[in-house]
């Protein structure tokens, strides 16, 4: 689908990254003009924020009916949260890619993902809807991202990797290859503390940190 108007969901310091990404993402023959951002909460009526009109999402919706949303907001679980809303409320979704990416032709990117400057995506990749990989990540042969997933800047994945939906790595982590007959599995929900260092699989709703990475301890155990 063709950009032409897009609404950024959320209003703080990442959706005006992501401004930003869509003003550099803007052609003449592909104009796209960011209309407002969304922020049901924490501002007043008139608000702007560098310029740009925030806005709740019922009237974003009566402003825009046309218009694309990307949610820019980097917790997975929140991202989920308010794509549901806007999803009830009839919105369709932008995928952005900065031109400052360097990606072959056998990558797969769903609905709604953000893919900032810098990266390095390579080969037989697979990345779900509403992904957002921050700036200067590698993402090495036959990944895949699941939905909402976030990877913050400077993260590192190897090839033969899978990781789950809403899942959350840290910035400047790095996930060590798997194989492709046993490939490195990060499950659902997971999170990957900033600077960790991945060599094994990770299990669901399961925080890692250190180097290597090793599971936090549950409260009580």
């Amino acid at each position: 689908m063709r950009l032409s108007e897009i609404l950024i969901y959320g209003a703080g310091g990442f959706a005006r990254e992501v401004a930003w990404l869509a003003q550099r993402c803007s052609s003449e023959t592909k104009p796209i003009t960011v209309s407002c951002f969304i922020d049901d909460f924490d501002f007043p009526p008139g608000k702007h924020v560098n310029g740009i009109p925030v806005l709740s999402l019922a009237e974003a919706g009566l402003r825009h009916p046309r218009a694309q949303i990307v949610a820019a907001i980097g917790d997975p679980t929140g991202r989920a949260e308010v794509i549901g809303r806007a999803e009830q409320a009839g919105f369709r979704f932008a995928t952005l890619i900065h031109p400052r990416v360097e990606m072959s032709e056998w990558v797969e990117i769903g609905d709604g993902s953000i893919i900032c400057a810098g990266n390095i995506i390579t080969t037989n990749i697979r990345i779900g809807r509403h992904v957002h990989v921050n700036l200067d990540c590698t993402i090495g042969h036959d990944a895949v991202l699941g939905d909402f997933t976030t990877l913050a800047p400077g993260v590192h994945v190897s090839g033969c990797i899978h990781i789950g939906a809403r899942v959350y790595i840290g910035t400047g982590a790095v996930i060590i290859n798997g194989t492709a007959q046993s490939p490195l599995r990060i499950g659902d929900g997971a999170i990957i503390g900033a600077g960790a260092c991945v060599t094994k699989s990770v299990e669901s709703s399961t925080t890692v940190v250190g180097v290597p990475a090793r599971a936090l301890a549950r409260p009580g155990s």
